[in-house]
């Protein structure tokens, strides 16, 4: 298989892992978990920053018009991750440690780039479960930026390294007539 044509397939599988186990998080009201990104994280660890990229584009995209249009504005975030992840992928050995380390960063690289796009468009709250948090810190007194950023900083937190483990862990399965021919055609 050619180099264009796995990379394709790799994104098309990355968009539909992130839209399926999107779902299936929701559905199943996993707390803290969206897993709406392991896709994209998967696509930039094999594949470089520029398909990392694409793949978030693309999945926030499709979700904005088959499930909710307020997710457009958040395409930006899942890009972000896909190239920072191609980033991460093409300087560091990709193993448990680097998945752990970049899903820290993650954590507070994601929300920092979506706290202003829900604040600014939203008013502070997206319409899911971390709202209530967000409500019970601008009660408290908390400004609406900070009452945003913690409950989505907090949950990224645990998100984030889980779905980077979740990927280590698949790239660790994946047959080695795969790796050498993601690795031979760089």
């Amino acid at each position: 298989m050619n180099k264009k044509t796995l990379s394709l397939t790799i994104s098309a599988m990355g968009i539909g892992l992130n839209i399926v186990l999107a779902v299936l998080a929701k559905t199943f009201a996993i707390p803290f978990l969206f897993f709406d990104t392991i896709g994209t994280i998967l696509a930039g660890a094999l594949l470089g920053p520029f398909f990392g990229g694409v793949t978030g584009l693309i999945t926030n995209v499709i979700t904005s018009v088959v499930n909710n249009p307020v997710e457009l504005p958040y395409a930006i975030v899942n890009m972000v991750i896909g190239i920072f992840v191609g980033l991460v992928a093409k300087k560091f050995a990709f193993d448990v440690k680097t998945a752990l380390i970049t899903g820290l960063i993650l954590s507070v690289l994601a929300p920092l780039i979506g706290t202003p796009i829900t604040v600014y468009l939203f008013g502070g709250l997206a319409g899911g479960t971390l709202d209530i948090f967000v409500g019970w810190l601008a009660k408290s007194g908390q400004k609406i930026f900070t009452a945003a950023f913690i409950p989505r900083g907090l949950s990224n937190v645990i998100e984030k390294r889980v779905s980077w483990f979740i990927v280590a862990l698949i790239i660790q399965k994946l047959p080695q007539n795969i790796k050498r021919e993601l690795k031979g055609n760089e």
